[in-house]
Formats: structure tokens, sequence, C-alpha cells
């Protein structure tokens, strides 16, 4: 099953309508997102808890990492340039972390406040090469910009 993130969205904004507190938003995502798609195999967020540290926040899936520095990994390109980051061979990034060995490609978005502050980023990994595209990114990106602009 491939992800119909119209549908997604208003799905996700009728379950977080009116919350503010960022850490239940992305739990709550977290969950949808990753129950939305088969491709998806591990789908969390990574929390801005420092400057240029990530330590793990709400996810679905096996372990994941608990802390990654800005400089380090996927996740942490993703942080520190604020862009989304579109991977289609893991093995081919380079300064990837393998949290998990089953990952072949991954895709990071930054997770902004509605004051533009960056609060988190959202992982989602894939067991399968080349799994997401542009589309996977806008879409992703859409739901984040809803849910998260009037997060604390």
């Amino acid at each position: 099953m491939r992800v119909e993130y119209d549908e997604l969205e208003k799905v996700i904004v009728a379950l977080t309508e009116g919350e503010t507190d960022s850490v239940a938003l992305m739990a709550t995502l977290a969950c949808e997102i990753h129950h939305a798609d088969d491709r998806f195999d591990w789908t969390g967020f990574y929390r801005v808890v420092a400057p240029q540290l990530l330590k793990i926040g709400p996810y679905q899936g096996g372990h994941g990492c608990l802390v990654i520095p800005f400089e380090r990994g996927v996740c942490g390109a993703a942080a520190r340039t604020g862009e989304v980051q579109l991977v289609a061979d893991v093995d081919a990034f380079p300064g990837h972390i393998a949290c998990a060995s089953s990952t072949r490609s991954e895709i990071v978005l930054p997770v902004w406040n509605g004051a533009g502050k960056l609060i988190a980023v959202l992982d989602i990994d894939s067991n399968r090469p080349a799994a997401f595209d542009d589309r996977d990114a806008a879409g992703l990106a859409r739901i984040l910009g809803a849910v998260f602009a009037d997060a604390e």
C-alpha cells in the first residue's frame, strides 16, 4: 500500500486539532505515518535537545539511535542544513549512521514550529532501496507544516 498524502493529512489534522504539545504531536504523527505505507520500516522523530544535538523522540519500528549530533548522519544533515534529505542508498551517504542494518533508503525532514525554530527532524527508513521521492518529501512537509505551526 502506498500512502495518499491528502487523506493522511486530513486524518492527522483532525486527530491533532487543538494540540500544541510537540511530543504528543510527534507520537501521533509517528504512528499514523508509519502505518500509512508499507515502505516505511522505521518512522520517528529526533528532537533538538541542545545546540547541535538530537535525541530520540516518539517512533514506530525497531530501536533507533539514542543520540545524533548535527554533524553526523542523514538526520544530522537535515538538522544542520534545514533541508530535506532524500537518500536512495544509505550505504552511499557519507557518514551514514547504521541504526538498523536493514535500512536501505531514508528520508529526513526538518520540523519547524510556528516561530521558525527547528524542534526536530522526522526520519523515515525503508528496507527497500530508493523507496522515497519528491512526492513523499512534499506530502510529508505539508503535513509537518500544518501540524507543528502552533507547537510549543
